[in-house]
C-alpha cells in the first residue's frame, strides 16, 4: 500500500478534477449497457444469429459487471485505489477492442465480459471517491455529480447507440471508449490519489468468489431464458432458479463466518445502510422499468424508430440536469427525508401519468411526464445515496459502495426481465377478456364487420373482403391488449412509489447518526 499523503498533497488537486477523472471512466462504462441494446437487431444481422443469441451481448457484460462489485474493495485495497483504477481502465478498453475486431458473435461475447471486468469497479469506486474527496456539508453535491452520471448515461445510451447505429455502424459503440480509456489512464495517474485508510488484506476469498459467479450466473440465465421457456414450467429453469438461491445464501453465510472474506457483510448491520439500499433499489427498479418499457411501447405501438425512441428520453435526460444543481443545494439545508418522499411523490404521480396511454399519443405528450420523473429520480436518488453511505466508517466506503451498487444491479437485472415478461404475461391476459366480444352474437362486432367489408368490398371479393376485415378487427385486438399491458405495468410501479413514501422518514439523519 502506498504512503498515506499530507492533506497540502490532497488539497492541492481540486475536486473538479477529481470528480471528471473518475465520473468519466464511470459514464461510459454505465454507457456500455445502454447504448448496445439498440444495436442487438444490427448485430444479430451481422453475425445471423437469433435475438437470444444476441441478448448475451448484454448479458455477459452485466454479469461480468455485477461480479466485480462486491470484491471491488478488496482490490482496491490490495492494489491501491490508483493502481487499480489504472488497471481496470486498460481492461475496460482492451474489451471495447476487442469487441471492434470480433468476427463472430463468442468472440464478441469474450470481449464483452473483459470490458464487463474493466467497467463494474468504476461505480462503487467512483461514489467512495467522491463522498471522500468533498466534505461532508458538500456530499449531497458529489451524489449530485455520481447520481447525474449514473442516471444521464442511462437515459441518453439509447439516443447515442441509436445515433451511431443509424448513421455509422454497430462497432461505434465500442470504438468510442478507446480514446475515452486512453484519457482515463492519464487523468487518474494525475488527479487520483491512493486511499489514506490502509486496510490489511488476507488471501483471496476463492471460495466465495466462485459462490458469487455461481448465484448471479445461474439468476440471469433464469432472468433472461424463463419467459422463453415457461418459468417454472420449464424443470431445468427450476433446477437453476434452486442453485441460484442456493449459491447465494451460501455466499452470504460464508462471507459472515470467513476471516478472509472480501467483502463485509456485517455492514447490513448499519440501519441507514439497509433502508437505504433498499429504497435505493427501488428508485432503480422503477426508473429502469420506464427506460426498459417506454422504448417498446414507442417502437411497437407508435412506429418510432430506435433513434426517435432514444429522443423521446431525452426530457428526463434535461430534467435531471437541472434538478441535480437544485437537489445537490436542497440536501444541504433541507430534511434529507423530505426531499427523499417528496421524490417519491414525484415518481408516483409521473408513472401513474403514464396509465393515461393511448394510441392518439404525441411526442410532445411524453414530455412532461418524462420530466417529472426526471425530477423525482435526483430528489431521491442523491440523498438516498448520501444518506446510505454517509453513516459508514470512511474505511469501509469502497466495500459498502459495492455491496450497496450489487443489490442495485441485481434489482436492475430483474427489472428488466421482469418487465419483458410481464409485457407479454399482461398482453395475453387482456386478449383473453377482450376476445369474449368479437363473437358472432355481438350487434357491435357484427356493425364494425359490415362496416369494414363495405369498405374493402371495392376492391375485393365478398369472401376476401370478410377476411381482411376479421383480420384488421384481431390486429386491433392483440394493438389493445398490449397497450392495456403497458398501462398495468405503469399502474403498479406508480403505486410501489406511493408506498414507498412513508419508508423515506424512518432514515436517519447524519446527526441522529
Amino acid at each position: 500500500m502506498s504512503r498515506s499523503l499530507s492533506l497540502s498533497e490532497r488539497l492541492h488537486i481540486s475536486t473538479g478534477l477529481v470528480a471528471f477523472s473518475i465520473m468519466l471512466p464511470t459514464l461510459f462504462s454505465m454507457l456500455a449497457t445502454s447504448t448496445v441494446n439498440v444495436a442487438i437487431p444490427h448485430i444479430g444481422g451481422a453475425f445471423g444469429a437469433t435475438r437470444d443469441e444476441v441478448n448475451w451481448v448484454v448479458t455477459s457484460y452485466m454479469i461480468a459487471h455485477a461480479i466485480m462489485l462486491p470484491i471491488t474493495g478488496y482490490l482496491e485495497n490490495k492494489l491501491g485505489r490508483r493502481n487499480f483504477l489504472k488497471i481496470i481502465s486498460v481492461i475496460f478498453g482492451i474489451g471495447s477492442f476487442i469487441c471492434i475486431l470480433a468476427s463472430n458473435l463468442n468472440m464478441l461475447i469474450i470481449g464483452r465480459i473483459i470490458q464487463g471486468i474493466g467497467g463494474g469497479p468504476f461505480m462503487p469506486l467512483s461514489q467512495a471517491i467522491l463522498l471522500e474527496t468533498f466534505p461532508k456539508e458538500k456530499h449531497g453535491a458529489a451524489m449530485g455529480i455520481f447520481s447525474l452520471g449514473i442516471m444521464v448515461s442511462a437515459i441518453v445510451g439509447p439516443s447515442i447507440g441509436g445515433f451511431l447505429v443509424d448513421n455509422l455502424n454497430w462497432q461505434w459503440i465500442f470504438i468510442i471508449n478507446i480514446p475515452v480509456a486512453i484519457m482515463s489512464v492519464i487523468l487518474i495517474h494525475v488527479n487520483i490519489l491512493n486511499n489514506k485508510f490502509k486496510v490489511n488484506v488476507g488471501k483471496f476469498d476463492k471460495i466465495g468468489f466462485i459462490a458469487l459467479i455461481v448465484w448471479l450466473l445461474s439468476m440471469q440465465i433464469v432472468l433472461d431464458k424463463g419467459q422463453q421457456y415457461g418459468w417454472f414450467d420449464c424443470r431445468w429453469i427450476c433446477c437453476l432458479s434452486f442453485v441460484a438461491v442456493c449459491a447465494m445464501v451460501f455466499f452470504i453465510l460464508w462471507e459472515l463466518e470467513n476471516k478472509n472474506a472480501f467483502t463485509d457483510i456485517k455492514i447490513f448491520k448499519n440501519f441507514n445502510f439497509v433502508i437505504g439500499t433498499i429504497l435505493g433499489s427501488f428508485v432503480n427498479m422503477i426508473a429502469y422499468m420506464t427506460l426498459v418499457v417506454l422504448p417498446v411501447y414507442v417502437q411497437t405501438l407508435m412506429g418510432y424508430t430506435a433513434s426517435l425512441s432514444g429522443f423521446s428520453l431525452i426530457p428526463r435526460a434535461i430534467a435531471c440536469i437541472i434538478s441535480m444543481f437544485v437537489v445537490a443545494k436542497l440536501v444541504t439545508f433541507i430534511d434529507n427525508r423530505l426531499i427523499i418522499a417528496l421524490g417519491f411523490i414525484l415518481l408516483g404521480i409521473s408513472t401513474l401519468m403514464f396509465t393515461q396511454l393511448n394510441l392518439s399519443w404525441g411526442f410532445s405528450s411524453l414530455i412532461l411526464p418524462n420530466v417529472l420523473l426526471g425530477i423525482g429520480i435526483m430528489m431521491t436518488f442523491i440523498p438516498i445515496a448520501s444518506l446510505a453511505l454517509s453513516t459508514l466508517p470512511k474505511e469501509k466506503l469502497s466495500l459498502g459502495a459495492g455491496l450497496h451498487s450489487l443489490c442495485k444491479c441485481v434489482i436492475t437485472a430483474f427489472t428488466i426481465s421482469i418487465s419483458n415478461a410481464m409485457i407479454t404475461m399482461f398482453s395475453q391476459v387482456h386478449q383473453n377478456y377482450l376476445v369474449k366480444n368479437i363473437i358472432p352474437t355481438s350487434l357491435i362486432f357484427q356493425n364494425k364487420i359490415d362496416m369494414l367489408i363495405s369498405k374493402l368490398i371495392s376492391s375485393n371479393i365478398l369472401y376476401v373482403a370478410a377476411k381482411k376485415a376479421n383480420l384488421l378487427i384481431y390486429n386491433e385486438l392483440l394493438t389493445q391488449s398490449k397497450l392495456l399491458a403497458f398501462i398495468d405495468i405503469f399502474a403498479i410501479f406508480g403505486l410501489i412509489a406511493v408506498i414507498l413514501i412513508p419508508f423515506a422518514f424512518t432514515l436517519k439523519t447524519k446527526k441522529e447518526a
